[in-house]
């Protein structure tokens, strides 16, 4: 799997208008994205929410406008997806397209967006600041150096089957993928509590996020069984899960990421 937790996409062309949902008993916000077919990060940054994204029964929440992107020569799908602060994944999911990824000039892509489109560079620096207020990429976000010394310990013993960043094909992974046998206990990486845990994300299968004081959350994807439910405190090292392969996956393994708020970081630089 080479996608992160929080992913999402900003582009050129508006081609629906803003729409809201009333929120029903028992929705999440992940349901809810599901149901609109909308990025999570999208819902989250339309309505302005911060963690840990609470809604309530008879709350309205806008629905991200939908937008398309015309490929111009040149261009790629991970051109693309970097340029508008996305993931490669989820634009070629959101189009039906499949491995290498190959674009047409003139070809338009359907993506989705949670604010005006990010201002070109010929454009005044008054419009620049404007677009920066009313949009937080995750390249922004700055870890403090007093946050760079923090570790967690490895949700799981394996080998390292797609690492973080970009691959030779484009595609960029949030995380990284641990083989294991299915069945191997998902220990969580530090205390926390858990923002989420269920299967509304298609592709992730059984899914767990975690927070973590410091603004730090960690994810788990992929798991055969989930043994915390939301809201709950867990301590480090505690089994929250068991690995499989559930989801947009052929063999057991574990999708997991380390974010500083929106931000991916790569695991591997803080795991103990």
């Amino acid at each position: 799997m080479k996608k992160g937790v929080f992913i999402f996409i900003m582009i050129c062309f508006l081609t629906a208008c803003t729409s809201t949902v009333r929120v029903r008993r028992g929705d999440t916000l992940y349901s809810i994205a599901q149901r609109k077919n909308v990025p999570l990060r999208a819902l989250i940054q339309e309505n302005h929410l911060s963690p840990p994204y609470t809604i309530k029964v008879g709350q309205t929440l806008k629905i991200p406008t939908k937008k398309t992107y015309t490929v111009r020569r040149g261009d790629t799908l991970y051109s693309i997806a970097r340029k508008f602060d996305s993931n490669v994944t989820d634009v070629a999911r959101q189009n039906n397209l499949k491995a290498p990824y190959l674009l047409k000039p003139g070809q338009k892509l359907v993506v989705k967006s949670w604010a005006e489109d990010p201002a070109p560079a010929t454009n005044t620096a008054s419009k620049v600041t404007k677009t920066t207020q009313k949009t937080t990429s995750q390249s922004s976000v700055q870890i403090p150096s007093s946050a760079k010394n923090k570790r967690f310990y490895r949700p799981v013993q394996g080998k390292i089957i797609n690492p973080f960043g970009t691959n030779q094909s484009g595609v960029h992974n949030d995380g990284i993928n641990i083989s294991a046998k299915a069945g191997t206990p998902i220990l969580a990486a530090e205390k926390g509590v858990v923002s989420y845990a269920g299967n509304d994300l298609k592709g992730y299968g059984n899914l767990i996020l975690l927070k973590h004081e410091g603004g730090w959350f960690t994810a788990y994807a992929h798991a055969d069984k989930i043994s915390v439910k939301q809201g709950d405190s867990v301590k480090a090292k505690q089994k929250i899960g068991v690995v499989g392969q559930t989801g947009n996956v052929k063999t057991p393994q574990l999708h997991f990421e380390i974010r500083y708020k929106t931000k991916p970081v790569d695991p591997n630089l803080y795991l103990k």
